[in-house]
């Protein structure tokens, strides 16, 4: 992401949504951790958009671990590769993914996985949506068609996704029907404005999406959430994986 900062150093925020877990050190942990006789509900949502939309931003301002990411800094040989005009300060790029972690409302746990922006990195977005119950698509306002990939990949698969218009600094702030309109998204697509550097905002989003899961695929998510063992992974969607594989 092209800005700095976060929760972490913005003393503005309101904090934590009611019922969402604490940020790491903040607060006790969750029941699950402290009794090994609950399984936790485990559920991994995909986090998506274009190059420096702010994907490791939303991650981080919302795990409850230290998150995993795979950075690496920019040379000038992607220059001509990676359009950053629009985030000029971006000096490093996610390569593989992102990963992070945060319990809501007591044992239901998301796992977050930032998929990597840059086209070249698409052929892994396969693997990295597999068993996802759902995804966010982050959008900079200033950048629409970047998101265009995103959101026909998971049309394509049939996976729920709600869009998340991140909000930069300094730039214009467009209702939800205005970016709804311009994205040519179906009435009942999410699309939620938000601050990828907010945690409260990014827990917000995160409920959002679980409840559009739940309402298009119920039957997925409930095996997901309802799972005994806390290592078995979730099912996959209804769509599968977005090459037409099982």
């Amino acid at each position: 992401m092209d800005y700095a900062g976060s929760d972490a150093t913005a003393p503005h925020d309101p904090g934590p949504a009611p019922g969402a877990a604490p940020g790491p050190g903040s607060g006790p942990a969750p029941g699950w951790q402290t009794d090994l006789s609950r399984a936790p509900a485990a559920t991994k949502i995909v986090i998506a958009g274009g190059f420096g939309v702010g994907k490791t931003t939303f991650v981080g301002s919302v795990s409850e671990i230290t998150p995993l990411r795979t950075e690496a800094v920019m040379t000038t040989a992607g220059e001509d590769v990676d359009d950053h005009t629009a985030v000029p300060a971006k000096t490093t790029t996610t390569v593989a993914m992102d990963f992070g972690r945060i319990t809501l409302d007591a044992d239901l746990v998301l796992y977050l996985f930032g998929t990597p922006g840059q086209q070249r990195f698409w052929f892994m977005w396969d693997d990295v949506v597999r068993g996802a119950i759902g995804a966010v698509v982050l959008v900079d306002t200033r950048r629409l068609a970047d998101s265009f990939a995103a959101l026909d990949y998971f049309e394509s698969c049939r996976l729920p996704y709600v869009v998340a218009v991140n909000h930069f600094e300094g730039t214009a702030r467009h209702s939800p029907e205005a970016v709804r309109e311009a994205l040519s998204l179906e009435p009942d697509v999410p699309v939620i404005a938000m601050d990828a550097r907010r945690r409260i905002t990014v827990v917000e989003t995160l409920l959002t999406l679980v409840g559009r899961a739940l309402e298009t695929t119920p039957g997925a998510v409930s095996r997901a959430v309802h799972r005994a063992a806390p290592s078995a992974a979730p099912e996959p969607s209804r769509g599968g994986r977005c090459d037409g594989s099982s």
